[in-house]
């Protein structure tokens, strides 16, 4: 049930997101009646492949400052490219790389995850954005099941609000490119109806998991 919250929480807001594929409400009893693809995985803890198009702009300040829109900083980065090892050589499943990223991303910034405002985390499966919840330090080790659990601290409104367009598991796969389009429409206050509320500031995006994984910190 843990994991269904992930998807019922994307789902919520993918019905804000017009660009979204799967924008109807989905109630936790639906994710448990959807047919079953690799225990204890079924059709909703998968995302959802699209054909789409992103484009990133990266720029000097010099430049980016006479843009129509406000510009998005990169604070930090971290990346793992396979250093370590494939899914079969590694005893840290399912965390893997994104431990690896984000302990790469937090030595390069003095930024700490009380500060983050939003994340955009890697959902190609359900158990991948648990993994980076724990593995950027949103919560300990094992606790990322709680930490989902009801919807209520992954909503617009909530502690930490999460894959705010729907997520890939709702709104489409577009890989890393999705999140990081959220995360600059939200941190400039562009979102719309899905729009987080208090002015947020920092945003954590992440991409990939199992052996290769990056993640980084955007602010305004």
């Amino acid at each position: 049930e843990q994991l269904g919250w992930l998807a019922v929480s994307s789902r919520q807001k993918a019905g804000l997101n017009p660009l979204a594929v799967y924008r109807e409400p989905m109630t936790l009893d639906d994710y448990l009646a959807a047919r079953p693809v690799s225990s204890p995985f079924g059709l909703f803890d998968c995302d959802v492949p699209v054909d789409g198009s992103i484009a990133v702009v990266v720029s000097t300040d010099a430049h980016a400052t006479s843009c129509p829109s406000p510009p998005i900083r990169v604070a930090a980065t971290g990346g793992a490219p396979n250093a370590r090892g494939g899914w079969v050589d590694r005893p840290d499943y399912p965390k893997m790389a994104s431990v690896d990223a984000a302990a790469t991303m937090w030595s390069r910034t003095d930024l700490r995850p009380a500060d983050v405002d939003i994340a955009e985390l890697y959902d190609g499966f359900t158990f991948l954005t648990l993994a980076w919840l724990e593995a950027l330090g949103f919560c300990g080790d094992g606790e990322s099941g709680p930490f989902v659990e009801g919807g209520t601290r992954i909503a617009l409104d909530g502690e930490l609000p999460l894959n705010t367009y729907g997520g890939q598991l709702s709104a489409g796969r577009m890989h890393g490119y999705w999140v990081l389009h959220e995360a600059c429409l939200q941190l400039r206050g562009q979102a719309g109806e899905r729009q987080v509320p208090g002015d947020p500031e920092v945003a954590a995006v992440s991409a990939g998991g199992g052996p290769i994984a990056g993640c980084m910190l955007l602010t305004r």
